[in-house]
């Protein structure tokens, strides 16, 4: 079937309305799948926080909530829609931390989106393939990894978090209601493949995404994730979700105060962040709880590991070889495809293009503005790497396939070089300044 000229405009358009994966809207536009009624039906639910008041407004009885008293609802400001989604989870907690009035102690303005990736650790890479019986997968990574993501930016962004874990479904949503009573966003785990908007056929039982629950609407909740719209879900089916997640069972996390985060902490926080991110695409890091072998494969060792890969025409670990056969050489291409334009573990430019608005966000720190000479760099590598996702072709044919490799093969190593310049150039920046420090 040929492919619409436009078909990413209109992917990204049903990701929007339906909450879809990338991959996922890509191909059912290409098959013809209507989307679901379920998205319409959410869609109509988005002015979830005047409802929400409403509902308190008319007496609706107080759940037990162990926590300080919450400020006046009407001294809170709504939980703001999705808009201009680049990173989900640093996009997602900027929502919250909004909602939650936490703001910038230098500008007054809202902690953004850029600034929380960076401070989770902005940008990275890693490659993997690994061969099945039926599928050769193809993953890459360019966020911020293995460090853990969230994790990093909740502990850096210098906002109170309160993060609450337990085994009892029954404590689980007594903890959430508190926070909710407190006109507050909760953040929760979930297993994706358990959210009855989703395809569960179509996404690894492993695989878990953070939601924020907004608020009420009828008997049940309203979750923003990330889709532009909010979805409907019933405390029972949200409770299977959270409880599916075996590691962090029953995990939150929510803002209950206002109180901004002092200069001082995010000065010292952005400069541990950049020399995070820097060692680690630099390879002098080691890499928590990645065997040494594998180190191989992320970073810009990673990048040129990659490179070498794809210009392999003979050896079992090289990509002609592992995607000669038609059906893994497509689902190969459209998962490599889905990691590059997805904002979970990608997105456009790589990240990088976010990667440079962080850099010009902190520069304006005290004691901070050299690094704002860098984000030129970073600007530039986000086209290169937009060019590098052109070149990968979902339909290309078996014939045609290690002519793109070789092409992606050129792209690569020449991110890699650029990549290299840029992270120990600003490397040696951090380290002038927290040598000034």
């Amino acid at each position: 079937m040929g492919q619409p000229a436009n078909l990413k405009k209109q992917a990204r358009e049903r990701m929007a309305r339906t909450g879809e994966s990338y991959t996922t809207a890509r191909k059912n536009i290409l098959t013809g799948k209507p989307e679901s009624p379920k998205a319409a039906r959410a869609a109509a639910a988005r002015d979830y926080a005047k409802e929400a008041r409403e509902a308190k407004a008319k007496g609706k009885a107080a759940k037990p909530a162990p926590v300080a008293a919450p400020a006046p609802q009407d001294e809170l400001p709504e939980y703001p829609a999705p808009e201009d989604v680049i990173q989900y989870d640093a996009a997602l907690w900027h929502r919250v931390l909004v909602q939650a009035g936490v703001t910038n102690p230098v500008t007054g303005a809202p902690l953004s989106q850029a600034l929380l990736a960076g401070l989770a650790g902005g940008i990275g890479f890693m490659v993997f393939t690994f061969e099945y019986e039926e599928t050769t997968t193809a993953t890459l990574v360019t966020r911020a990894h293995p460090e853990p993501y969230t994790q990093n930016l909740l502990a850096r962004c210098g906002a109170k978090i309160n993060e609450r874990t337990t085994g009892s479904a029954q404590k689980a949503v007594e903890y959430m209601d508190a926070a909710l009573d407190a006109g507050r966003a909760v953040v929760v785990r979930v297993a994706i493949n358990a959210l009855p908007w989703i395809d569960g056929n179509e996404v690894d039982e492993a695989e878990t995404i953070d939601l924020a629950v907004v608020g009420d609407h009828e008997d049940d909740l309203l979750v923003d994730d990330g889709s532009g719209v909010l979805n409907v879900i019933s405390p029972a089916d949200l409770a299977f979700a959270r409880a599916k997640r075996k590691k962090e069972k029953h995990w939150q996390a929510w803002v209950p105060s206002t109180r901004s985060p002092k200069v001082e902490v995010l000065v010292a926080n952005t400069l541990e962040a950049i020399e995070e991110t820097t060692s680690r695409l630099l390879g002098t890091r080691e890499l928590s709880g990645i065997p040494a072998h594998f180190a191989k494969n992320f970073g810009i060792a990673g990048m040129r590991t990659f490179a070498e890969r794809l210009r392999d025409t003979t050896t079992k670990t090289g990509w002609t070889r592992m995607f000669a056969e038609p059906a893994r050489l497509a689902g190969g291409m459209n998962q490599l495809s889905g990691f590059l334009t997805d904002t979970r573990f990608g997105g456009e430019g790589a990240l990088r293009g976010l990667y440079a608005e962080f850099l010009d966000e902190v520069s304006g720190l005290p004691g901070l503005s050299a690094l704002g000479e860098h984000s030129a760099d970073y600007v530039k590598l986000a086209q290169q790497w937009d060019d590098f996702a052109e070149l990968v072709d979902p339909e290309v044919t078996v014939d045609e396939r290690s002519a793109m490799f070789a092409r992606m093969a050129d792209a690569i190593e020449r991110i890699a070089q650029a990549e290299e310049k840029a992270a120990a150039a600003l490397a040696d920046t951090v380290k002038s300044l927290a040598t000034q420090a």
